[in-house]
């Protein structure tokens, strides 16, 4: 049972940012002092990308755990409460990241995504650094 009436529940989900999230906003600071300039939520390509390099033709999207259900992942839990509303809101998130997906590649990005829980890593920040410079086939 939840402990929050519906109405503060509803107001604590309504305070959930989508843009500018503390694990984008890691993920940012890093590729700038790393030399790699950037532009942020592009509204011209699907999916509104959490972070493009034209240079590289890549797109980084930073998924939050939860949200976008991180395999193997803590923080990828369900609620226990209204398991159906949850299921049926975590399937359509990945439906619809999925076909953004297949949009951009179609139109020559390179998507990478980066997990919230693997924010604080300063390897895996390192390894996308690799990918980044990596030439395309």
């Amino acid at each position: 049972m939840d402990l929050l009436t519906q109405k503060k529940r509803s107001w604590n989900m309504s305070r959930i940012r989508g843009k500018n999230t503390a694990p984008e906003l890691a993920v940012r600071s890093f590729l700038y002092h790393k030399g790699l300039r950037f532009r942020i939520h592009i509204n011209k390509l699907p999916g509104r990308p959490d972070i493009v390099l034209p240079k590289y033709k890549t797109i980084i999207f930073v998924h939050g755990c939860f949200w976008h259900r991180h395999q193997g992942c803590k923080y990828a839990y369900i609620p226990k409460t209204r398991k159906k509303f949850w299921e049926k809101k975590f399937y359509e998130n990945i439906k619809r990241f999925n076909e953004v997906r297949k949009i951009l590649v179609k139109l020559g990005w390179r998507i990478i995504v980066i997990w919230e829980c693997e924010t604080g890593s300063i390897i895996k920040l390192r390894k996308l650094i690799t990918v980044l410079r990596r030439k395309r086939t």
